[in-house]
């Protein structure tokens, strides 16, 4: 059988998806043109995420409707909140699998490519060159919790306390949502009293590798979920590199990003497999 492409949405994932898209009803006087199935943009959306493609050079043969109204779509979903909903149900999903582990999470925050727009700064690590960065947290196997979008000049620790707050309340079990990690793992980029004093104050613990100290510390058999969660995130071509002008544009692409690793994973453990 030969496998469909990434960009495909069956049946299963739209069933998770539709709900959560708002309704919009055509008007009685004056329609105007009908309006492109949601499903078709949605893939048309998913289509430029994996290919990293120009709006405006998506392929209209394909049915997905012009890049622009792929755009525009995006954008009103992205006002109605679909994806940061999307993702939760997904974390919930994966909760209630028993496949989400709150014992630790990891932190990291690497610096891709940039056009321009806002959320871009002159990174003193890229030789002063615009950019942006994308901050992460994961679960302790490397399960996307949250990502947050800066200019390449912030420096990583900012973010520490942004991400442990980004993280969804994730249902799935009896009880209160689970919101926060017990441990928090970052690198020497996260070494700083004042927030470890913060993390703290969350009801974490935060295990961060001190500057100066000699590498062996053990946190990289831990932290390396992080850095794989990046690679399956910048997987996606049209995240490698901001493309994007509006920021908004660029972190509904990341959440979206984030929300199929995580029906990745909850389709892989459908399956009995590894990813």
């Amino acid at each position: 059988m030969a496998r469909s492409k990434p960009w495909h949405v069956d049946d299963e994932l739209w069933a998770v998806v539709e709900p959560l898209l708002p309704k919009v009803e055509r008007r009685t006087r004056h329609p105007g043109r009908k309006r492109h199935p949601d499903r078709l943009v949605f893939q048309g959306i998913l289509f430029v995420l994996h290919t990293g493609i120009a709006w405006e050079h998506l392929p209209q043969e394909l049915g997905f409707g012009s890049g622009m109204t792929c755009w525009r779509r995006l954008a009103e979903w992205s006002e109605a909140g679909v994806w940061r909903r999307l993702h939760a149900v997904l974390l919930a999903r994966l909760r209630s699998a028993g496949a989400l582990n709150f014992s630790r999470a990891a932190v990291d925050g690497p610096h891709p490519g940039v056009k321009g727009g806002a959320k871009t700064g002159r990174s003193p690590a890229d030789r002063g060159r615009a950019g942006s960065k994308h901050h992460l947290i994961t679960d302790a196997t490397g399960i996307p919790l949250a990502v947050t979008l800066t200019g390449g000049n912030r420096n990583d620790v900012t973010q520490l306390i942004p991400l442990l707050e980004a993280v969804p309340p994730v249902r799935g079990k009896r009880g209160r949502p689970r919101r926060r990690p017990d441990v928090v793992l970052g690198d020497r980029g996260y070494d700083h009293d004042k927030y470890r004093r913060l993390v703290r104050a969350l009801g974490v613990k935060p295990v961060i590798a001190r500057r100066g100290t000699e590498h062996g510390s053990g946190l990289g058999t831990q932290r390396w979920v992080v850095e794989r969660a990046f690679a399956h995130l910048h997987w996606f071509r049209r995240l490698r590199i901001r493309w994007e002008i509006r920021d908004d544009i660029h972190e509904a692409l990341l959440s979206l990003g984030c929300s199929l690793i995580c029906w990745r994973r909850l389709h892989a453990l459908k399956c009995g497999q590894e990813i």
